[in-house]
């Protein structure tokens, strides 16, 4: 009796390979996202550091103003042209936004640990999974799918957002769990967007790996405050069903 062998030719289910497969992407576009993931990871190390500021030094009298802040900067940032010279200063300004982020940030964060600290750090992992399982998708699509995606994406996002300021006089519970899991579903989706945007972008001349990183970490801050907002909800409402 022949001895069984496995099977090695043909395709495998999964290949390691192939998932970081980038080769239908041309070396200019993959350079420059290793630059935009690059200052994006600059970026989530300055707004977590923001973050930590306000719970170490207490910067909730602050708020209002940081957030006026990040307005500010990002108008700063947005009409800075993009140049080699200017560099250091654009990522400068991109990291004091997300600084000021990453406070304006903290006020919520501060309650979430109050109710359970753990949280913090599930919403956090949620966040990288949800964030490079989608940015992986949109790179490996091979085809230009996601882009079609950015006028449903953005008249939901008008719709939420009307639906959110509405429900701060109505205050429904319906309303408020439509708002927050609609929240996290088109952050998410908007990361599938975003990242083919990136690369569309590049391949038309655009060299802004700074502004780009601005779109990814805004869908990122969405998704991890939506998270932090559910998982929350959840944690306070088993305490009251024990209570």
């Amino acid at each position: 009796m022949a001895a069984f062998q496995p099977r090695t030719s043909g395709r495998s289910l999964f290949s390691s390979q192939a998932l970081f497969d980038f080769s239908h992407l041309d070396d200019r576009v993959q350079s420059h996202l290793k630059n935009v993931y690059s200052c994006l990871s600059i970026g989530m190390l300055s707004a977590a550091l923001g973050a930590y500021a306000h719970l170490m030094f207490g910067l909730g009298e602050w708020y209002l103003l940081t957030v006026i802040a990040s307005f500010g900067l990002i108008i700063w940032l947005g009409t800075t042209r993009h140049s080699k010279e200017d560099v250091t200063k654009r990522v400068g300004i991109f990291s004091a936004f997300t600084f000021t982020s990453g406070v304006s940030l903290g006020p919520l964060i501060e309650v979430v640990i109050r109710i359970d600290p753990s949280i913090v750090s599930t919403a956090l992992a949620g966040t990288a999974v949800i964030f490079i399982c989608f940015s992986l998708s949109a790179l490996l699509w091979k085809d230009r799918t996601f882009l079609y995606m950015g006028g449903m994406l953005f008249s939901c996002l008008s719709w939420l957002t009307l639906a959110g300021l509405l429900n701060i006089f109505f205050r429904s519970p319906l309303v408020f769990n439509v708002y927050i899991y609609g929240i996290l579903l088109l952050f998410s989706a908007f990361v599938l967007y975003d990242t083919q945007l990136i690369v569309e972008k590049r391949k038309r001349g655009d060299e802004d790996f700074i502004w780009h990183s601005v779109d990814l970490f805004l869908d990122a801050v969405q998704i991890f405050r939506a998270l932090l907002v559910i998982l929350a909800k959840k944690e306070d409402d088993k305490k009251r069903r024990r209570d």
